[in-house]
């Protein structure tokens, strides 16, 4: 028996500083200046002394608390911290209380499914692998208005920990997505991203490394000409630069988008689907004689095949997204000197400087709407367009031959 009874319990009085009451096996009554009455256990566990809350007095009596402490001591018997399971149970209750298709998982995917469709297939799985990796093993069971700030920037640190700091920033703004879809189909209040706003280092911009010298344009071409490797993806290389589309565009060229493609009635323009495009939507290139010679000569090589540029150990799957990278590197190029996606930037700066209207060049590299005035040139779909584009990418071309050939580099004048 211990050392309290009801009677004492319910005298004990407050006083200025917090005390407390044994009553023996680790039991105390702990009462609070405002009067408040608490029963603590305090064990041992793993050499570390603990207090284990069996609640408050009177919702809790002294029978109770004696009752709950043996419990406890049952538990430490058997190895197991009393404390451990205590959470264990209250997390339990709270997830069962937790509606499947409010949890933080759940949600991301509804919101996954619904958006994906606007995105191209990489960009896409880029997105839920990320979600898949760093958010939901650590928070994808949680309600996701019962998710505090807090809560979500210990996720956010985790990515950052590991250096990935570019990745965080975009978990942020894919979590801001979902917050925001959660507060409009009614599962969440407000959007807690908000409150992360400069909580994450600013991560360092990154510019893709690009050729844009007409010089050093004309040495890449000579190497790329000479380059030793995969003639796929030589010829990849050699027609990066006259269609300037994205490496994945390029890599992910079927035949079929060229069905009556031969050297002495080539199809004219390349006709890139809407679900290839990152804004889904239909992209005209226009082909330069030069680009025609090089699907003529690729033709004899991979004709076979569903891919333009299929893998070299696969024919039905196409270049990988390291293939143009890895032979631009094994050339000495460094990422800050030039990439894949460089060849965009080659030909937008130089197209440009050679007096094309920027809406045109902005157009031909299928770049999202920036203001109301592209967005209305881009609805032109009239055939004089695409002929002012073939002009330009012709000219272009022609250019190019000219930077190989080591010609003095002399602007030509915009056509248009």
């Amino acid at each position: 028996m211990g050392k309290l009874n009801d009677k004492a319990v319910q005298a004990a009085k407050p006083e200025e500083k917090q005390y407390k009451i044994a009553d023996g096996d680790g039991l105390a009554l702990i009462i609070k200046p405002n009067g408040t009455k608490l029963w603590w256990f305090r064990y041992r566990f793993g050499g570390k002394e603990k207090t284990l809350a069996l609640g408050i007095y009177p919702v809790v009596t002294l029978k109770d608390a004696r009752e709950r402490t043996q419990e406890a001591k049952k538990l430490l018997a058997n190895d197991a911290d009393p404390m451990e399971v205590k959470k264990d149970a209250k997390a339990a209750i709270i997830e069962a209380a937790i509606k499947p298709e409010e949890t933080i998982e759940a949600i991301s995917r509804e919101w996954f499914e619904k958006f994906s469709t606007q995105w191209v297939d990489s960009h896409g799985s880029k997105i839920l692998r990320r979600l898949e990796r760093d958010l939901f093993p650590w928070i994808g069971k949680d309600e996701i208005k019962g998710v505090t700030p807090a809560a979500l920037l210990a996720v956010l640190r985790r990515v950052e920990a590991r250096g990935a700091l570019e990745t965080a920033h975009r978990l942020h703004q894919n979590c801001g997505q979902i917050w925001r879809y959660a507060v409009a189909t009614g599962r969440a209040e407000r959007d807690i991203t908000g409150d992360l706003k400069g909580a994450l280092p600013p991560a360092k911009s990154t510019h893709l490394g690009a050729i844009t010298s007409p010089v050093e344009i004309g040495h890449l071409l000579r190497n790329i000409d000479e380059y030793k490797g995969s003639e796929v993806v030589r010829l990849a290389l050699k027609l990066a630069p006259y269609v300037f589309v994205r490496p994945g565009e390029l890599r992910h060229a079927e035949w079929e988008e060229f069905p009556n493609f031969d050297e002495k009635d080539a199809e004219e323009e390349w006709v890139i689907p809407a679900g290839k495009m990152k804004a889904k939507r239909q992209h005209v290139v226009p082909l330069s004689r030069q680009a025609i010679r090089i699907f003529a000569e690729l033709k004899e090589i991979t004709g076979d095949s569903k891919y333009l540029f299929p893998a070299a150990n696969s024919r039905s799957r196409c270049l990988s997204d390291t293939a143009l990278l890895m032979a631009l590197r094994r050339m000495g190029y460094t990422k800050d000197e030039m990439t894949a996606h460089g060849f965009r930037a080659m030909a937008s700066t130089n197209l440009e400087q050679l007096g094309y209207d920027v809406r045109l060049i902005e157009l031909q590299l299928a770049h999202a709407d920036t203001n109301d005035v592209r967005a209305a040139y881009k609805r032109d779909t009239s055939r004089l367009q695409i002929e002012q584009r073939r002009v330009m990418m012709q000219h272009w071309a022609d250019y190019l031959d000219s930077l190989r050939a080591g010609a003095q580099v002399i602007p030509f004048k915009s056509a248009m």
